[in-house]
């Protein structure tokens, strides 16, 4: 399931509600620096001839596309940056959030912009700055556990968990910590992350990041390996009560 517009939507999201999809990446394939074995986008692909889009492209065609949402009296609940990959992988990120921003407060003044991100370039100065600018900083962790991380988001780097923990701390308040949830078999491992080891090592992680919100999920869509398995929202529920009991509010997506 490929994005293949710069704007897409916008579409009934089940944790942003109405949203205005924004896609800096390529419109006819992929481009991440994770290779997640539940992503609805399928497998990366080389990367040759892949390019983002320009920001003069990005912001011309959302404010033509927030204009004719005005001119009808319609307004995305969402602002919300995810597509066909890692959106803060974009070299002009920063400046591409400040146009957002700018055309958010010229023609949709009600709407919160969020950003859907791996967490991986927020070591960068001027990615965490733009992300504590916008409303919703929605930074992924799948574990508390840095092999089990590398087993189901398949990280094209050097990845640590300690890391990108470290990293989040800095945003305390400042953002929302989404977690996938899942189970199966991938290239002969088995992969749980809802096992009692797991959980508790996720929650030791929500109180090191201690974020503003936490948004907990399952498979949804079709996923380029067959073998995984839905969690039940009465399992998803139990997690989230873990993490309710320490004082946080839980959002279990249906």
């Amino acid at each position: 399931m490929l994005f293949n517009e710069i704007i897409f939507g916008p579409v009934n999201s089940r944790r942003l509600g109405v949203s205005l999809g924004i896609n800096l990446l390529p419109t006819a394939s992929k481009l991440c620096n994770f290779n997640c074995i539940y992503c609805e986008c399928g497998w990366n692909t080389k990367t040759e001839n892949k390019r983002f889009n320009l920001r003069t492209e990005i912001r011309i065609n959302l404010e033509l596309k927030l204009k004719a949402m005005k001119d009808d009296n319609k307004y995305p609940d969402s602002i919300t940056f995810s597509g066909n990959g890692e959106p803060t992988m974009h070299p002009e990120f920063a400046e591409i959030i400040n146009d957002t921003i700018a055309l958010r407060n010229k023609y949709s003044q009600t709407s919160k912009i969020s950003v859907l991100s791996n967490a991986t370039m927020i070591e960068n100065a001027k990615v965490a700055e733009a992300l504590l600018k916008i409303d919703n900083a929605i930074l992924k962790l799948d574990s508390g556990i840095t092999g089990t991380a590398m087993l189901i988001n398949k990280p094209q780097f050097a990845y640590s968990v300690d890391k990108v923990i470290e990293c989040m701390q800095k945003f305390k308040k400042q953002m929302v910590l989404q977690t996938m949830f899942l189970r199966g078999i991938y290239d002969g491992h088995k992969i749980d992350n809802t096992t009692e080891t797991e959980t508790v090592a996720w929650l030791d992680a929500v109180k090191k990041i201690d974020p503003r919100e936490i948004m907990i999920y399952t498979i949804d869509r079709k996923t380029p390996t067959d073998s995984l398995q839905k969690i039940s929202f009465d399992e998803l529920d139990k997690i989230a009560e873990t993490a309710r009991k320490s004082g946080y509010k839980v959002h279990v997506a249906k």
